[in-house]
């Protein structure tokens, strides 16, 4: 013998018949954590932020890299002649 049951309902309504939890605080909470985080991802990739992490404090202008540059080509970057 077959039985066969219709039954309209929401899911909202589905859910408190079974006794199952509402989680679309939770959802919604988790949700707004990782937009904000992210966020704070895509700003942490502008390129200024970039440069700041990849190189030392003491590299932070163009003079002390191209200083750099020139040493480890052994050429004196005062009058731009071989060592």
């Amino acid at each position: 013998m077959k039985v066969n049951f219709d039954i309209e309902c929401t899911p909202e309504e589905a859910r408190k018949f079974l006794g199952l939890p509402d989680v679309a605080p939770l959802q919604e909470a988790m949700m707004k954590e990782m937009q904000a985080r992210m966020q704070e991802a895509a700003r942490s990739m502008e390129p200024e932020a970039i440069m700041k992490t990849w190189l030392p404090m003491t590299m932070q202008n163009m003079t002390d890299m191209q200083k750099m540059f020139w040493a480890q080509m052994g050429v004196n970057p005062k009058d731009g002649k071989k060592k």
